[in-house]
């Protein structure tokens, strides 16, 4: 309840997927959680730190099926927080970057509902730093871009490529496989080199994460010969080759390596 005794929605970003990167305020609210409407990106690590008592009502989203429609799961939300019961609306990464958090909040807002923003680990900052791979460095990229790869309604993805061929910026694509050819054929027509270093993440910060590590031009080729499997972050630009230059120095990840990222380095 918020201090006017309003209901109160959380928006609490889950982070990448290791659950040692969920904030304290975010292990705070979900453990003392009385329902939580999570997404199809939250961990089951993270999952099981709900308490056992709480109800739990999932609502994720994957290509061509949806749960619920978003507008469907705004309403989830007001019809819940109506009822007087703590929710946490418990959504992979950050809750602003990418996922759709906004909407909601705006649909609490404009429906009398009190809520709070908790942000996450966002996955290009918690995937990419898993493989050693910095989403900036000195002489490599002086800036960042987020954008997406998921398709719009009609199908199409339409970029900005020309902005986004720029080879002093670390581009993350999010959601980018299914187009990574796409993707890939464009930037290098606007101008971004065809041998500029590009890795595809997936399971990024969990046990199965695997490294997937090529150029602009040759990526596409090289995730199809894998078993990775969506989600999958896509980073392009001359930071990947970092992940080579710390791999070389004594430090390791304390979580498994897959045998595919080790392949990936041949």
């Amino acid at each position: 309840m918020s201090a006017a005794g309003a209901p109160l929605v959380h928006l609490v970003g889950a982070g990448p997927g290791d659950p040692d990167l969920l904030t304290v305020k975010a292990l705070r609210l979900l453990q003392g959680a009385e329902v939580v409407v999570y997404d199809r990106l939250v961990s089951p690590a993270i999952l099981e730190l709900v308490p056992a008592g709480a109800a739990r009502i999932y609502v994720g989203k994957a290509d061509g099926r949806h749960t619920l429609p978003q507008d469907e799961i705004n309403a989830l939300l007001v019809k819940l927080a109506r009822t007087g019961h703590g929710v946490v609306r418990l959504k992979g990464g950050d809750p602003f970057i990418f996922g759709r958090g906004s909407e909601e909040a705006e649909h609490l807002a404009r429906n009398g509902i009190a809520f709070e923003i908790v942000p996450g680990v966002t996955a290009a900052s918690g995937c990419a730093a898993g493989f050693g791979i910095p989403l900036t460095h000195r002489g490599l990229a002086s800036g960042v871009r987020f954008v997406t790869g998921h398709c719009g309604d009609d199908g199409e993805l339409e970029l900005n490529w020309a902005s986004l061929a720029d080879p002093d910026t670390t581009l993350v694509v999010y959601m980018g496989l299914a187009t990574l050819p796409k993707i890939s054929r464009r930037l290098i027509a606007a101008g971004l080199p065809a041998d500029t270093p590009a890795a595809a993440i997936a399971n990024g910060t969990t046990p199965s994460q695997t490294l997937c590590r090529g150029t602009l031009a040759d990526l596409p080729r090289k995730t199809a010969g894998t078993t990775l499997k969506a989600p999958v972050l896509i980073v392009i630009g001359r930071v990947v080759t970092m992940a080579e230059v710390l791999d070389a120095l004594p430090w390791q990840p304390d979580i498994a390596i897959s045998e595919e990222r080790r392949a990936s380095h041949a």
